[in-house]
Formats: C-alpha cells, structure tokens, sequence
C-alpha cells in the first residue's frame, strides 16, 4: 500500500526532527537570488558544514528561496506554512523530509524579500555570506549594465566590510548622544589631554564619532574599489554619468551561523562516547 507508506515514512521523518530539533545547527547555507524581479535572500542551517555542501541541501534552500519569492509570507512562521516550491508540502514538511533523508537537524532561519526596485544578489564563498542589494532607479535603467556591476560591487562591500546601517541617519540621536558622552569621559581621562581646552576634546571626540560612520555606515564608507571617495560620492558619479537617479534603499547580509551558540563539544570526545 503505496499511500501507507509514504504516510508511515512522513511520520517516521516527523519522529526524526523532533528527536534531532534539540541539535544546535549552526552550519549550512546563506543563499540570495533574483527570481521574476523579486529579491530573496535566506539562511538554512545544518549541524555540519559537510552537509551545508550536500547538492540535496542546497537545492532545498534554493527552493526555500523561490517560495518565499512566490509566497511573499509576512514572517518566518507563515513561510513554514507555505507550500514549499513545487510541491503540495508546506515548508515545515519539506524541512521534515530532508531531516529524514540527511539525517541532521535542518532548520530554516529566516529570510528577506525586497518586491519593488531594482535587485542584486550576491553569494559569497559558497553560501558563507549572501548580500541582497535594493537599489531605486530612474525609468529605463532597471537593466543598465553599469548600474548591475554597481549593485555587484556595493554588495561585495557589504559581504567585506559588514555595515551595520545603510546611512548614518539611520544611526540612532541617543546612541550618538550615549557614544558622545562615554569617549568624552574617556578623552578627558586620558592623560595626554590634560593641558587640551575642552573644545578641543570635543572636536576630537566629534572626529572619532565621524570615524564611526565611516566604519559602520555603507555610504560614508570608502568604496572599496576606489578607496579615495566615500560609497555616497561614488553612486553620485555615477548617476551623473549616466544621467539617471540611482539610490540604495536596503541591503540585507546574511552570514551563515551568526549569532549562533556553537556547542563547545570536541567532535572526538563525542566519538569516543559513543564507542564506550
């Protein structure tokens, strides 16, 4: 009976997640891709990095990515709900099965979609970093090729340098306030500033505070290419070159594991358990 065995497998695969669920899985897949237009970036953990290379894997995330492109699910919850890409499974089944064919703990993170403007993504190092770059465009440059390498080349950035926010507005008056008033108390506490009048202290501090957006802001950054203008000033030129309007509205990065408490468990000692 063809139909009682597949339910019979589906229940042994529910039986195998839930006894791998508890697994900390910190490994797999961070993937971004374009799919119609629309933006998708996501990150599927494993428990090993061998498994994070296994085609089946990889293909299952690749189809994580095309239901949330299709699905456009409002959270991590209501994707796992959808019908995985294809099939007539939601995600949550789909993840089960691969559990149950791969035999680790499979677990789908989360996800970005971006469904307006103009996309780019990059994958880095196999699925260690995925960037999924959200530019606005002026009409007619949706596919101009110079503005494509921009994207590839601010998502690349992005993979490097890890900005915390997309433009300094973004950056938080009180935490601007707070890191002011810590590197104030500090600068006036270090010797070397003892004899320096307090205006200068604080033009210091506003210099170190300055640096601070330069390290963690994409646009104030220097791009990296060019090393001598800030992203800001290089987008500008070249949509003057191009007589167009380009603007980043969004990035999202996914590092594969971020985040993750890694077990401190040695792979060995976990063997020679095992054997006793």
């Amino acid at each position: 009976d063809m139909d009682k065995a597949v339910e019979y497998l589906r229940e042994k695969g529910l039986a195998a997640s839930a006894k791998k669920a508890g697994r900390i899985a910190a490994e797999g897949m961070a993937y971004a891709a374009v799919i119609d237009g629309v933006g998708v970036v996501v990150e599927v953990n494993a428990e090993t990095d061998f498994v994070g290379k296994n085609e089946k894997f990889q293909e299952f995330v690749k189809g994580v990515a095309a239901t949330v492109a299709k699905c456009a699910p409002a959270d991590l919850d209501a994707l796992m709900e959808c019908k995985y890409n294809g099939t007539d499974l939601t995600v949550t089944q789909q993840q089960q099965e691969m559990v149950l064919v791969i035999g680790e703990n499979i677990k789908v993170r989360r996800f970005a979609r971006y469904d307006t403007g103009m996309n780019i993504a990059y994958v880095h190092m196999g699925g260690r970093i995925a960037v999924l770059m959200n530019l606005e465009v002026g009409e007619g440059f949706e596919k101009n090729e110079t503005i494509v390498e921009l994207g590839k080349d601010l998502a690349m950035q992005v993979a490097a340098l890890n900005p915390e926010f997309l433009d300094k507005s973004q950056v938080s008056e009180e935490f601007i306030e707070n890191e002011k008033r810590v590197r104030l108390a500090q600068a006036k506490e270090d010797p070397k500033n003892a004899n320096k009048p307090e205006n200068i202290i604080e033009k210091m501090v506003m210099g170190r505070i300055g640096k601070y957006y330069e390290e963690n802001c994409l646009l104030q950054q220097a791009f990296v290419k060019e090393n001598k203008v800030s992203v800001e000033k290089h987008i500008a030129e070249v949509a003057k070159q191009l007589g167009g309007k380009i603007a980043v509205k969004a990035f999202t990065r996914f590092q594969t594991g971020e985040g993750i408490e890694k077990a401190e468990e040695d792979f060995a000692a976990e063997v020679a358990s095992m054997i006793h």
